[in-house]
């Protein structure tokens, strides 16, 4: 592994498992993905009534209930986007074995690198456990072979998220099928790195450039990250008032209509004896939405904190942040299970309510913060060169905390 002698973060890391192996696993990711949609993943009877989910289930009657925001939300996140990453990711490792990358090579790395923030397969694992847990006291639930494969579709997932696109980048660099990262750059060269394939290069100040490699636009620092990010904190904490507030989802049983909130959800899950599953949803859902908040604003107010040791934990913080993003999409998974696993007309019926689609807004928006936010940022205060390279003067009071750092 190589890692960066400044942040700690890792560069690169060697695999043992070999381009063939990956190919390997890739085919058999698509076969379990295969299997866990087509499947059942639960069975559930009550009264006589038997219902058999998939999730392609689930989402068509979300979106016959009226809430096709959160059918496509949910569909694109835990359907659409998983199956594009095992197939970019197929194409990509063939190409690589063929040893002849294709013309829009660069371009398939770039859709891979998008889509496979967006699969949240593991999610959808927990919210299918969290969903039957709930039902356990309504119906009698029985386990299909859709669960179990989605269970090993998760592992298989989450290995194949170390095979990233920019290790597949160099992978082609070791076949000699792209340029080396870094060959151009020469003693006096300013180094920049291309966020789309990792190309590092010789930056050209005040200059438009872009990448030598996959020609993608090339950025001294995200552009306009303040902005963005604030715009988009605000409008993620105006959605979380809704998204606490009003229902996620309304429950319909002979007895009467019941609504649930969040908060609610968790309350039921703990009376029910699943204490375990109770921490895990208030963690994801109330927890982690309000500390990405929270530690984003952090990041954006105080980002010219001195000293290494606290930029590295600045570093680490919005590691954190990147990385619990999509638990968060736990609840508006359970939702649209519920409506589908509890569907008995006449006896049961769950719909998602309106509280859904705020509450998966604040997700997507908080994950766009996260994306948008550069931490570089905090690192250039340290910089001992006497101009940036985008031509803001170096501030005499960073030369003179420098100064006393080396003393």
């Amino acid at each position: 592994m190589a890692s960066c002698t400044q942040c700690g973060y890792a560069l690169y890391r060697q695999s043992a498992v070999p381009l063939q192996g990956w190919i390997a696993l890739v085919l058999g990711t698509l076969v379990v993905f295969a299997i866990a949609n087509w499947f059942p993943i639960a069975s559930l009877s009550a009264q006589g009534l038997v219902a058999r989910v998939t999730l392609a289930d689930a989402l068509l009657l979300t979106w016959q209930q009226g809430h096709e925001f959160v059918a496509i939300m949910t569909g694109l996140f835990g359907l659409v986007f998983p199956l594009g990453q095992i197939l970019f990711l197929l194409w990509a490792l063939m190409a690589l074995r063929a040893g002849r990358l294709p013309d829009d090579f660069h371009y398939g790395l770039r859709v891979l690198r998008a889509i496979s923030v967006w699969s949240m397969i593991p999610v959808l694992l927990l919210g299918v456990l969290v969903a039957i847990v709930k039902l356990a006291g309504m119906a009698t639930v029985s386990v299909e072979p859709g669960l179990w494969a989605f269970a090993v579709l998760s592992a298989m997932m989450t290995m194949l998220s170390r095979v990233s696109a920019h290790r597949l980048w160099r992978y082609a660099e070791d076949q000699g099928l792209a340029p080396v990262s870094g060959e151009l750059l020469g003693p006096a060269d300013t180094a920049a790195d291309c966020l789309e394939c990792g190309y590092v290069q010789p930056w050209h100040h005040h200059e438009k450039q872009s990448c030598g490699r996959c020609g993608a636009a090339l950025h001294w620092r995200k552009p306009e990250p303040l902005a963005r990010v604030w715009a988009l904190v605000i409008a993620a904490a105006i959605l979380y008032i809704p998204a606490n507030i009003l229902p996620v989802m309304n429950v319909r049983l002979p007895t009467g209509v019941s609504s649930h909130t969040i908060l609610g959800g968790v309350v039921e899950l703990w009376r029910l004896g699943s204490w375990d599953l109770a921490v895990i949803v208030f963690v994801a859902s109330v927890v982690v939405p309000m500390t990405k908040l929270f530690a984003l604003a952090v990041l954006m107010v105080k980002r010219q904190w001195k000293g290494v040791a606290v930029q590295r934990q600045r570093t680490r913080l919005y590691e954190l942040v990147e990385f619990v993003g999509q638990w968060s999409m736990l609840d508006v998974f359970v939702v649209i299970l519920l409506s589908a696993m509890a569907d008995f007309p006449g006896v049961s019926q769950i719909t998602a309510g309106a509280g859904a689609a705020s509450f998966g807004m604040v997700v997507v928006l908080t994950m766009f913060a996260a994306h948008s936010f550069d931490p570089r940022m905090g690192w250039d205060h340290r910089r001992r060169e006497d101009g940036a390279p985008d031509g803001t003067p170096r501030q005499k009071e960073n030369a003179h905390e420098d100064h006393k750092e080396n003393a």
